[in-house]
């Protein structure tokens, strides 16, 4: 499945393929929890973020754009197919996930990108401290059923 390579991509850059486990596995989407053992500093996040659509070969896609609401619109329509959700589709929550990561007292970087029909969003995270791990979380769905 190339939701599970682009996944893996991901997840190897990151070194954090070992250990990471799926949340959601079905043809449509793929979702994918990890901890990264690379050395990240705070200030590095956004840089390796989107670093790594480069390096793999993805497209940018702004998060504030049509485009990015309509691919938000089929990632929550292929999760809904698998576990039932209360209340309507709410595509400008994601923008407010970054509010909340820095009240729960966290750096956070996240983008969306865009690979041959396959649409990716990706998270990183880590404490303020400096204490812990760096956490990916991982959305790769297949814009092509």
């Amino acid at each position: 499945m190339k939701t599970h390579e682009v996944a893996g991509n991901i997840m190897g850059s990151l070194e954090a393929f070992h250990g990471s486990r799926p949340a959601m596995d079905t043809p449509q989407i793929l979702i994918v929890r990890g901890m990264s053992r690379k050395d990240i500093q705070p200030e590095e996040l956004e840089t390796v973020v989107f670093n790594l659509l480069n390096e793999i070969g993805a497209r940018k896609i702004d998060m504030f754009s049509d485009e990015a609401s309509d691919i938000i619109g089929v990632m929550d329509e292929y999760i809904r197919e698998s576990v039932e959700i209360p209340g309507e589709t709410d595509i400008y929550g994601i923008y407010k996930l970054k509010e909340s990561f820095e009240a729960m007292n966290c750096h956070m970087e996240y983008a969306m990108g865009l690979l041959d029909g396959i649409a990716l969003f990706m998270v990183l995270w880590m404490d303020k401290s400096g204490l812990g791990p760096k956490f990916v979380e991982l959305v790769v769905a297949n814009l092509e059923v």
